[in-house]
């Protein structure tokens, strides 16, 4: 039961350079092909015994870790108000949970299956959201206060769906594995949001020529409860800020913004690592330097432009560079993982997503012999800029049997999703090797 996150905050911890993130289920555990889902199939199959346990480095292909000291506990239990228990934890200190590809089978996320991301404690709730106040200031000409209320008043209300994703989303999949939570592909969600553009707002407190990049400041504390120092506090180049869809929001799926994902208000930066995305935003700093807080300079939110040897150590301070846009993914949604199909079964539907951070789609292709064949997919056309594109196809299995679903998407510059997951660094930032699911007919 998670209803005191915040209770196991107390205790400091040093500096680091990096976000701290603490993992409390094993890497291993939610990589199991035809693994935990099969339990789920219903007593109409007659059940289903396990299949196959793949472990991620042979599923990428890659020679497998030694064994741990302790057998893995498997995903750990989640249990949160409002939140779908098929939810996994990924770490309660601080809190962060995945949604499993199968979850992710709706074209608009619900906030009930939406992942949660935090880097420190969660902060109070507010008695009245519209009193919030959000301060803009630094490098302009009238720096700003305004609250909620003023927000939704002075400035035009925009919706867009759009995805949300973690910077380490696919983390899991590297070896050796990098630092932090290991997400597979659920560390993405794409909600509705509400709010205001951030480029009204900016021009609103008159940007100076000096204006070339902002900072962002969230009221969440830092884990050690030292009031000095931020949970974490990035930001980025002002041309990103002044994208049509960079919003400050209030509202999700068209409601109030939940306490959890950063409510009343926050920052949705599409496309570039949702660290960008600041909950429970409160200041915005405009500054003629890049940002210097928490979670900027290092190897934080930084991926390598020379390719390192994998498990080598690395500071950051050459050969790196920030995290912009985020690479093309595609995943499976249905059938789910564990499937099993009646042995006369030659036709599977399949349904899924794929994005590309500041990217379009171009296509998606699945195979189910290995990468022998691919046989693209069905787009449907995004509602706008940033969402993602649900695809569908079927497929025709030559017999009954065991099969893995393969998929790819490539983006609008011809770049595809790799076989493995590519450019390892220290943080295990940008992972997004084909997504597998196995079935079983028969």
């Amino acid at each position: 039961m998670l209803e005191d996150v915040q209770a196991r905050d107390a205790a400091a911890e040093p500096h680091h350079d990096t976000i701290p993130e603490r993992s409390t289920a094993p890497r291993a555990s939610r990589r199991l092909l035809l693994g935990g889902s099969l339990a789920a199939l219903g007593a109409s199959l007659g059940g289903l015994p396990r299949l196959s346990i793949i472990s991620p480095a042979a599923a990428q292909g890659a020679p497998a870790a030694a064994p741990a000291a302790a057998p893995p506990k498997g995903p750990q239990p989640f249990d949160f108000p409002g939140k779908d228990k098929g939810l996994v934890l990924l770490g309660d200190r601080p809190l962060v949970a995945e949604t499993p590809e199968s979850l992710l089978n709706d074209d608009t996320t619900p906030i009930s299956k939406f992942f949660i991301r935090n880097n420190g404690q969660i902060p109070e709730p507010v008695a009245n959201a519209e009193t919030w106040q959000l301060k803009i200031e630094g490098e302009v000409e009238k720096p700003l206060t305004l609250t909620l209320a003023e927000l939704k008043s002075r400035f035009a209300a925009q919706t867009f769906r759009m995805v949300l994703e973690c910077g380490g989303n696919g983390r899991s999949f590297y070896q050796p594995a990098g630092r932090g939570n290991q997400w597979t592909n659920g560390g993405a969600g794409c909600a509705e949001w509400t709010g205001v553009r951030l480029a009204d707002v900016l021009k609103a407190a008159g940007l100076k020529a000096s204006a070339k990049f902002t900072g962002h400041f969230g009221a969440d504390p830092h884990l050690s409860g030292d009031t000095t120092r931020d949970a974490i506090s990035r930001g980025m180049p002002i041309e990103k800020a002044l994208e049509p869809h960079s919003l400050i929001v209030w509202a999700m799926n068209g409601e109030p913004l939940p306490h959890i994902h950063g409510g009343p208000l926050r920052l949705l930066v599409p496309g570039w690592p949702a660290s960008l995305s600041s909950k429970w935003l409160n200041r915005i700093l405009v500054r003629a330097t890049p940002h210097d807080g928490q979670g900027m300079g290092g190897t934080s939110y930084r991926i390598p432009t020379v390719p390192l040897i994998p498990g080598s150590n690395a500071d950051g301070k050459t050969n790196f560079t920030d995290m912009t846009s985020m690479p093309v993914r595609s995943i499976i949604t249905a059938p789910a993982n564990g499937t099993r199909l009646p042995a006369t079964t030659r036709e599977v539907p399949l349904r899924g997503a794929a994005w590309a951070g500041d990217h379009d789609v171009a296509k998606v292709e699945v195979s189910f012999d290995a990468g022998q064949r691919w046989q693209a997919m069905t787009l449907a056309k995004p509602k706008n800029r940033y969402d993602w594109v649900r695809w569908t196809g079927a497929v025709t299995l030559p017999s009954e049997g065991y099969f893995e679903f393969w998929v790819r998407a490539t983006d609008s510059r011809g770049v595809a999703q790799p076989h493995v997951a590519t450019n390892w660094n220290p943080q295990g930032y940008g992972s997004n090797p084909f997504h597998r699911t196995a079935i079983l007919v028969g």
